[in-house]
C-alpha cells in the first residue's frame, strides 16, 4: 500500500490543494452569505434566495470539499510518514479547528434559514476572519515546517 501511495504522491498533493482551495472559498463565502441573509426580512423572497444559496454552498462545495480534503490529507500523511512530526501535529490541530468552524457555521446558517439570528452581523464579520488566519498558519506550517 505504501508503494502505491508513494507513486501517487503528487496526484494526492494536487487534489488536496485543489479541494482545500474549494473548501476555503466556501468557508469565506458562508459567513458573507449569512450577513446578507441577516439583513433580509424574515419570510421575504430575498431571505428565501439567500437560504437557497447557502444550502447549495453547503451541499455542493463545503461538505464534499471537506471530505475530500480530509481523505487526501490523511493519505498524504501516510505517504510521507508525517505522524511523528511536530509541524504536522500543529497543522492537524488547525485543520480540526477549521472543521469545527465549518460545523458551527453550517449549524448557525441552518438556524438563520429557519428564521433565527444566533449571531449579530458584527459577530459574523469577526468569525469570517478565522478561516484566513487559520489558512495562513497552516501554509506556514506546511511550507516552512518550523518544528
Amino acid at each position: 500500500m505504501q508503494d502505491v501511495l508513494a507513486m501517487t504522491y503528487l496526484w494526492l498533493k494536487a487534489g488536496h490543494i485543489i479541494f482545500m482551495v474549494f473548501w476555503m472559498a466556501g468557508l469565506f463565502m458562508l459567513p458573507r452569505q449569512m450577513i446578507y441573509l441577516h439583513s433580509a426580512a424574515e419570510g421575504s423572497a430575498e431571505a428565501a434566495l439567500w437560504g437557497k444559496r447557502m444550502g447549495l454552498l453547503r451541499k455542493v462545495i463545503l461538505t464534499p470539499s471537506l471530505i475530500v480534503v480530509w481523505v487526501l490529507g490523511l493519505l498524504l500523511a501516510m505517504t510521507i510518514g508525517a505522524w511523528d512530526q511536530g509541524w504536522f501535529h500543529a497543522k492537524l490541530l488547525f485543520v480540526l479547528l477549521l472543521t469545527a468552524f465549518h460545523g458551527i457555521m453550517v449549524g448557525r446558517s441552518k438556524k438563520m434559514v429557519a428564521g433565527e439570528r444566533p449571531m449579530t452581523e458584527k459577530q459574523l464579520r469577526i468569525w469570517g476572519e478565522f478561516p484566513g488566519i487559520a489558512l495562513a498558519i497552516i501554509v506556514v506550517l506546511v511550507i516552512v515546517k518550523p518544528f
